[in-house]
Protein backbone atom coordinates (compact mmCIF):
# COMPACT_ATOMS: atom_id res chain seq x y z
CA UNK A 1 0.00 0.00 0.00
CA UNK A 2 1.14 3.62 -0.60
CA UNK A 3 0.46 6.48 1.84
CA UNK A 4 0.56 9.89 1.17
CA UNK A 5 0.98 12.22 4.46
CA UNK A 6 0.11 16.10 3.76
CA UNK A 7 0.82 18.50 6.47
CA UNK A 8 1.92 22.29 6.78
CA UNK A 9 -1.50 23.74 6.55
CA UNK A 10 -3.03 26.59 8.75
CA UNK A 11 -4.87 29.65 9.17
CA UNK A 12 -2.89 32.79 7.21
CA UNK A 13 -3.58 36.53 6.76
CA UNK A 14 -4.03 37.70 3.22
CA UNK A 15 -0.97 38.44 1.43
CA UNK A 16 1.35 35.69 3.88
CA UNK A 17 2.68 32.36 2.92
CA UNK A 18 2.15 28.85 3.64
CA UNK A 19 4.62 25.80 2.67
CA UNK A 20 2.62 22.40 2.04
CA UNK A 21 4.38 19.36 1.99
CA UNK A 22 3.16 15.75 1.13
CA UNK A 23 5.16 12.42 1.52
CA UNK A 24 4.76 9.30 0.24
CA UNK A 25 5.37 5.97 1.86
CA UNK A 26 4.88 2.47 1.08
CA UNK A 27 5.47 -0.26 -1.55
CA UNK A 28 7.20 2.82 -4.25
CA UNK A 29 9.07 1.72 -7.26
CA UNK A 30 9.08 4.75 -8.43
CA UNK A 31 6.22 7.93 -8.61
CA UNK A 32 5.75 9.46 -12.09
CA UNK A 33 4.16 12.27 -11.08
CA UNK A 34 2.66 14.19 -8.67
CA UNK A 35 0.71 17.30 -7.68
CA UNK A 36 -2.15 19.80 -5.40
CA UNK A 37 -5.48 19.60 -5.81
CA UNK A 38 -8.01 21.72 -3.43
CA UNK A 39 -11.25 21.96 -2.95
CA UNK A 40 -13.94 24.40 -1.15
CA UNK A 41 -17.64 22.29 -0.27
CA UNK A 42 -20.11 22.13 -2.89
CA UNK A 43 -17.27 22.92 -5.16
CA UNK A 44 -15.19 20.51 -7.82
CA UNK A 45 -12.01 19.74 -6.80
CA UNK A 46 -9.52 21.44 -8.73
CA UNK A 47 -6.00 21.21 -10.12
CA UNK A 48 -3.73 23.68 -8.79
CA UNK A 49 -0.14 22.66 -9.32
CA UNK A 50 1.63 19.35 -10.80
CA UNK A 51 4.98 18.36 -11.09
CA UNK A 52 6.67 15.19 -13.14
CA UNK A 53 9.54 13.28 -11.91
CA UNK A 54 11.57 14.44 -14.81
CA UNK A 55 10.51 18.12 -13.12
CA UNK A 56 8.35 19.74 -15.58
CA UNK A 57 5.64 22.03 -13.96
CA UNK A 58 1.67 22.97 -14.72
CA UNK A 59 -0.20 25.47 -12.73
CA UNK A 60 -3.52 26.76 -12.56
CA UNK A 61 -3.92 30.13 -13.95
CA UNK A 62 -5.02 31.46 -10.81
CA UNK A 63 -2.24 30.45 -8.82
CA UNK A 64 0.57 31.20 -11.66
CA UNK A 65 3.48 33.80 -9.87
CA UNK A 66 2.28 33.29 -6.49
CA UNK A 67 2.53 29.17 -6.13
CA UNK A 68 5.47 27.22 -6.22
CA UNK A 69 5.38 23.61 -6.71
CA UNK A 70 8.90 21.77 -6.35
CA UNK A 71 9.84 17.66 -5.25
CA UNK A 72 12.73 15.97 -3.71
CA UNK A 73 12.93 12.59 -5.81
CA UNK A 74 14.81 11.29 -2.63
CA UNK A 75 12.36 11.74 -0.28
CA UNK A 76 9.03 11.11 -2.73
CA UNK A 77 7.98 14.37 -1.20
CA UNK A 78 6.49 17.22 -2.88
CA UNK A 79 5.88 20.77 -1.74
CA UNK A 80 4.03 23.70 -2.41
CA UNK A 81 5.18 26.88 -2.06
CA UNK A 82 2.28 29.40 -1.79
CA UNK A 83 3.29 33.70 -1.42
CA UNK A 84 0.87 36.27 -1.84
CA UNK A 85 -2.05 34.25 -0.54
CA UNK A 86 -5.62 35.54 -1.11
CA UNK A 87 -9.04 34.47 0.67
CA UNK A 88 -9.90 32.83 -2.50
CA UNK A 89 -7.04 30.37 -1.59
CA UNK A 90 -9.22 29.34 1.36
CA UNK A 91 -9.82 25.38 0.44
CA UNK A 92 -8.89 22.00 1.76
CA UNK A 93 -5.53 21.00 -0.64
CA UNK A 94 -5.59 17.44 -1.36
CA UNK A 95 -1.80 15.73 -2.83
CA UNK A 96 -1.52 13.19 -5.52
CA UNK A 97 0.35 10.75 -7.23
CA UNK A 98 0.66 8.76 -9.74
CA UNK A 99 2.77 5.75 -8.32
CA UNK A 100 4.66 2.55 -9.66
CA UNK A 101 4.12 0.16 -6.99
CA UNK A 102 7.33 -1.71 -5.55
CA UNK A 103 5.75 -4.95 -6.19
CA UNK A 104 4.62 -6.85 -9.65
CA UNK A 105 3.67 -3.24 -10.87
CA UNK A 106 7.08 -2.27 -11.47
CA UNK A 107 8.05 -4.78 -14.30
CA UNK A 108 5.07 -3.67 -15.92
CA UNK A 109 5.95 0.00 -15.25
CA UNK A 110 1.79 0.68 -14.66
CA UNK A 111 1.15 3.60 -12.46
CA UNK A 112 -1.77 3.98 -9.67
CA UNK A 113 -3.33 6.78 -8.75
CA UNK A 114 -3.42 7.81 -4.96
CA UNK A 115 -4.73 10.65 -2.74
CA UNK A 116 -3.91 12.15 0.76
CA UNK A 117 -6.42 13.10 3.19
CA UNK A 118 -5.98 16.71 2.99
CA UNK A 119 -4.90 19.98 4.98
CA UNK A 120 -6.88 22.78 5.51
CA UNK A 121 -5.81 25.85 4.36
CA UNK A 122 -7.75 29.14 5.35
CA UNK A 123 -6.68 32.85 4.27
CA UNK A 124 -8.17 35.53 6.58
CA UNK A 125 -8.92 38.93 4.85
Amino acid sequence: QVQLVESGGGLVQTGGSLRLSCAASGSIFSIKAMGWYRQVPGKQRELVATITSGGSTNYADSVKGRFTISRDNAENTVYLQMNSLKPEDTAVYYCNADVVRGDSDKFLQVPRNYWGQGTQVTVSS
